[in-house]
């Protein structure tokens, strides 16, 4: 498994929910099998996303998607974006 993980600072959270939530650039049909969305305790405009993909291609593709995306409607709403593309190694539950 791959992931895309996604950094930003948001300028009003629940504005951002709403653009995140009308998924303009097609999770679902750009390969993603599941997403998780996280706020830091200590500042509540740091928002962390985790895309999950079956490759890293398809985490790659949708990598330039949100390039795109953040140079054009998504810059009134965030600042800062940083994505990576990460391999799942290990799991466990203790």
């Amino acid at each position: 498994m791959h992931v895309l993980r996604i950094e930003h600072q948001v300028v009003d959270y629940d504005r951002w929910k709403g653009a995140f939530d009308a998924d303009p650039i097609d999770r679902k049909g750009s390969g993603v099998r599941r997403y998780r969305v996280e706020r830091s305790v200590e500042d509540p405009d740091l928002v962390l996303i985790d895309l999950e993909f079956d490759s890293a291609d398809d985490a790659a593709a949708m990598h330039e998607k949100l390039r795109v995306l953040w140079a054009g409607p998504a810059a009134a709403l965030l600042r800062g974006p940083t994505a990576r593309v990460l391999q799942h190694v290990e799991s466990t539950e203790v």
